[in-house]
């Protein structure tokens, strides 16, 4: 080769290191948005764990509470009370049905404290079973996700 015609050759390779930049910096940036999109897919699946174990943790508690009261049984199906003040402390007098209606009234405020959108909790007692079957339920939403619930089934 003579040496012009390397100068030629040099000058039309001066711009292709120019375009290999580019054409790298798409591919980088191409990568980087699919990293961005899986980090935001990663964030809203452990938001959803977080509520299902909430919900899992919170009909599990109200199970426990209706195992240490076996007397105040068919009351868990009942409304909670107002207040639950009345059975709170070491000299409170409290009958089982009003235990029960505590235990329902504390439970309703850790599920609207724990659980995202408009949470609900719901006590079904079948007293046609032997023994009795207790269905707990804890309902609530996601953003951008149809209603979600926890159903806990439990015989005393």
């Amino acid at each position: 080769m003579t040496k012009s015609t390397t100068r030629i050759v040099r000058r039309q390779l001066r711009g292709f290191s120019m375009v290999e930049v580019l054409v790298a910096l798409v591919v980088l940036g191409v990568g980087m948005l699919g990293i961005a999109s899986l980090y935001v897919v990663t964030l809203r699946s452990s938001g959803s764990a977080i509520s299902r174990m909430q919900a899992v943790n919170l009909a599990s508690d109200l199970g426990d509470r209706i195992r240490a009261n076996r007397m105040g049984r068919d009351a868990y199906a009942g409304a909670a009370a107002e207040s639950g003040d009345a059975c709170v402390g070491s000299t409170a007098a409290c009958t089982p049905a009003q235990m029960a209606a505590h235990d329902l009234f504390v439970w309703q405020q850790q599920i609207a404290a724990a659980l995202p959108g408009t949470p609900s909790g719901q006590v079904i007692v079948d007293n046609s079973t032997n023994p009795r079957t207790y269905r707990i339920i804890v309902s609530w939403s996601e953003p951008d996700e149809p209603p979600l619930s926890y159903e806990m089934r439990l015989q005393i």
